[in-house]
């Protein structure tokens, strides 16, 4: 039962960032699409991966990463997404806030789990934080946007939804830990430190 869930929530996990990274694509290549199409889209994304992420995180991943933050993450992006589909038309000016402010303090708890990554002898924690480092900076020009036009908002709307869902594609892949043998759980290992070496 615990190996099926973390594998549907891994597999779900994986799926839904790169539907990330093809919206954010798709948005910079076409910023000139509706903004009702835009709100809607995002707002089915943002629930179903709000919904996984709540899966995750119920799913005793081995690791304790990825999914670590996740029942208020998956609560929020699920809120996030409702808002979206409630009010499409404002999804390139209010709402783009919201998810900016989201996308930074997601990417903010994920520098922090890179770290702890690093700690569990996962190689890839440095890309792990290089991409939450990207990922905060294109969420925060989203919030301040120092820039004006409706076209302008819509690119940097893509690189935003690009960065994370490659950030969480990234961590899907290094920090879940899929498993049937329970055994294998990594535990931190403690050594025996001798007085002279105190000294």
């Amino acid at each position: 039962m615990r190996y099926s869930a973390i594998k549907a929530a891994k597999t779900g996990y994986l799926t839904m960032s790169l539907v990330f990274c093809a919206l954010g694509v798709f948005l910079m290549i076409k910023p000139d699409i509706s903004v009702e199409i835009i709100g809607v889209i995002l707002g089915v994304e943002l629930c179903v991966f709000g919904v996984i992420r709540l899966l995750g995180y119920f799913s005793g991943d081995i690791f304790r990463l990825a999914f670590e933050h996740d029942l208020a993450f998956g609560i929020l992006f699920t809120a996030l997404g409702i808002i979206t589909l409630l009010h499409p038309d404002k999804a390139m000016s209010f709402l783009c806030v919201l998810y900016g402010i989201a996308v930074m303090a997601d990417s903010l708890f994920k520098m922090q789990m890179s770290l702890d990554a690093k700690r569990f002898g996962i190689g890839k924690w440095w890309l792990i934080m290089l991409l939450a480092v990207l990922s905060c900076i294109a969420g925060a020009v989203l919030v301040f946007r120092p820039y004006e036009g409706s076209l302008a908002l819509a690119i940097v709307m893509g690189v935003s939804l690009f960065t994370d869902g490659l950030l969480n594609l990234c961590v899907g892949l290094c920090a879940v830990k899929v498993t049937k043998d329970e055994r294998k759980i990594v535990e931190p290992e403690y050594y025996e430190i001798d007085k002279e070496d105190r000294l």
